[in-house]
């Protein structure tokens, strides 16, 4: 019995599939084999980078500049409930 037309595109898509996964996993372990043996991430200089970066975008955006001058905090009424209806 042939095979109609929808089944040869079904095992053409799958085969695409199954070679788009073989090219990713080839192009994956490409980059592990181009990665220096021995790369160490040292975590608390990265941290220390992300401070500093965030640092610079709130002064460059003025954020905090404002609630710390003014000393203002917004109130919060403690032992209030919530308008539930």
């Amino acid at each position: 019995m042939p095979r109609g037309r929808s089944t040869f595109t079904k095992r053409q898509k799958e085969q695409a599939r199954q070679q788009k996964q073989r090219d990713k996993n080839e192009r994956k372990t490409q980059r592990k084999q181009d990665q220096p043996d021995g790369v160490v991430v040292d975590e608390q200089e990265e941290l220390r980078q992300m401070r500093e970066h965030a640092a610079e975008q709130a002064a460059l955006f003025g954020i905090g500049d404002e609630e710390e001058a003014s000393g203002s905090e917004i109130p919060v009424a403690h032992g209030a409930k919530p308008n539930a209806r």
